[in-house]
Formats: structure tokens, sequence, C-alpha cells
């Protein structure tokens, strides 16, 4: 499955790659850029490979990354996930394996969504004998401007997708996402939601089910936003537009440096690659002392709709879910706030 899985990422990334610059050159422009490969090894043991772009005609900063990480799994890390996860494990010592691909990408155009995802594969070992193994990921969708019918779009290609495989992941996983994007400090989501999941083997532990369900998930990113990236990224729009997209990506900053396990993650790594795990942040960001909206405008709208997530399809009633509600972790208990 290891190897499977690292195959896997590779190709998605090269693919997701030339997609992304198809519509960054689709029209002649002095501001066309390239993403920039940069490939590195890890001292530890593992290598990944960073694809950037940056100051585009569309994509003003971007980045869609794989990383292959073998090594034996520090101490700090056994301790989280003995109290996250598998409370039997024991003392070790682990030979851990993580593979993933992450994207982010922020347009230069307002109306134009920031869009991320990530994939992983983590696996624990023992004299050469796999012990644990899990996957997780998610993607999801942060505007400055919202259309619903963007917003429809990008959850109806991820829903089909999961639907192929169990139409119970779709409501399960959008709910976990509302939960887990969030930030308690300002009471609102990051952006609009999509999927989360996380410590996922399959239904009864079936390797095979689940790594199907995520390279369903994976291969859906391009029909999930490009058709979306391509509408917006040709709208005119105003400098006045343009600052309040500036602002919003400081929500996404603060988002990415306070709350999200995947940044913590990556910085608690031995020999993390820093570049790699901070080219989510954007370009050009703002910060500035309590703006708030004027009401009845698109931006006030914005954070009505950030400040109470909503179901932009159709969902059977909620179900408690204790894996769920354990994986989310701080971020449910804000969510539940609201």
């Amino acid at each position: 499955m290891s190897e499977r899985m690292e195959a896997f990422v590779k190709r998605l990334q090269a693919d997701i790659v030339t997609a992304l610059e198809r519509v960054e050159h689709a029209t002649a422009s002095p501001l066309n850029r390239c993403f920039v490969f940069d490939q590195w090894q890890r001292p530890q043991g593992g290598e990944g490979v960073s694809c950037v772009i940056q100051d585009g005609r569309v994509i003003e900063k971007g980045g869609v990354n794989v990383s292959v990480i073998r090594s034996p799994l520090p101490p700090a890390m056994a301790a989280q996930m003995r109290a996250r996860k598998i409370a039997d494990m024991g003392d070790g010592p682990y030979d851990m394996f993580v593979a993933g691909i992450s994207a982010v990408i922020h347009p230069r155009n307002p109306h134009a969504p920031t869009v991320h995802f990530n994939y992983r594969y983590f696996e624990l070992a023992q004299d050469g004998a796999v012990k644990h193994a899990w996957f997780g990921g998610g993607c999801d969708l942060t505007p400055a401007y919202v259309y619903a019918d963007d917003a429809e779009h990008f959850h109806r290609v991820i829903r089909d997708a999961l639907d192929a495989h169990d139409a119970a992941y779709y409501p399960r996983y959008k709910r976990w996402c509302d939960r887990y994007f969030y930030l308690p400090h300002r009471g609102e989501a990051r952006g609009i939601g999509g999927i989360f999941f996380d410590d996922v083997e399959g239904p009864g532990g079936d390797a095979e089910a689940a790594f199907a369900m995520v390279q369903a998930c994976g291969r859906a990113f391009t029909a999930q936003y490009l058709p979306i990236l391509e509408r917006r990224c040709v709208m005119p729009y105003t400098e006045a537009q343009r600052h309040w997209q500036l602002l919003r990506r400081g929500r996404y900053v603060e988002f990415n440096l306070v709350e999200d396990r995947g940044t913590k993650f990556g910085l608690a790594t031995p020999g993390a690659r820093i570049e790699s795990i901070l080219m989510t942040l954007p370009l050009n960001v703002r910060w500035e002392y309590m703006v708030t909206p004027k009401p009845g405008t698109p931006e006030a709208r914005l954070v009505e709709i950030l400040q109470h997530p909503r179901d932009w399809l159709p969902l059977p009633p909620a179900e408690d879910d204790a894996a769920e509600t354990a994986g989310a972790g701080a971020a449910d208990k804000g969510s539940k706030s609201t």
C-alpha cells in the first residue's frame, strides 16, 4: 500500500499541475507563469517535490506538493498518537511511513476562491511488519465573495465521487469539515466547506476500499475547482474588492498557523522542510484593526455564512459520530458555540 500511495500522489501531482498551467496560459499575457519544480531529499529518510507558482496572471500564489517520509517515529509524535488515536500502541519503537499530496491555490482575482486539498496515508511498522495504518485528507473552498453556484458545484462533485463508494461518506465528512476548518477565536469558519476525514481504515478495516475512496477524491479535484477558477478569473473587480480579498486572506493565515493539525505535524517532524510547509500562505495579505463590513453588502453576506455554515446540498439528519468528534478536537467545541 505504501508503494501504491506514493505512486498515486506523484501521478496526481503531475496531472493537477498540468491542468492548472492550462488555465494560467489560456490567454497570452506577460504575467503568465509556470510552476517551478523543486525536488528535495529528507536527511532523516524520504523525499518530496514542491511545485510552486507565484505572481501569475491567474494564480497569484499556489503550490502542489508531494512528500514521502520514511523514518523512525519521533517520541513526541508517538505520545500524541497514543493520546489521540492508538491508546494500546505500546512503547515502540516504530518506523513511520507517510505519503501525501497537498495543494493550495490563491488566485489573483478576488471573485475566484482560494482552494485547498490534501490526501495522505500513514503507516507504523515494527520489524518490517505494518501494525497500524490509516488515510486522512479533505478539501475546502475559501471565497472572498460567495457564489452559490460555485459552492454547490464544488460540493456536488466531491459528493458524487464519495457516493460511488458509500453514500454515508459525504454527509459525515462535510459536517466534519465544518467543524475542523473553524477559527474559534473569530467565531467563524475558514470558508464554505468541503470534506474532511482522518483515521480512516475503510469499512471494517478494509484498506483497499479506503484507498479507492481517497483516489476518487484526489482525482475529483480538477472537476471540482477548475470550472470555478476559469469563470471567475476573468471577472472585472475593483480595488475595494481586492482589498477585501487581502483582509480575508488574513483569516486563512490565522487558521493555518494557529489551528491546522497538518501544519503543526509538519513543523514538529524532524528535518521539516519549512518552505514547503509554509507554501500554503498567500503572497499578499492584510490585517487591519476592527474591520466590519456594512450590512447588506456582499462582504457582510460572506461573514454571515461563515458564522453560520450552511448545507449547500441536501443532507440527511445529523447523527453523532464518536470518531469524528474525537478527530475534530478543539475545532469541534468552537463550532458548537455558533
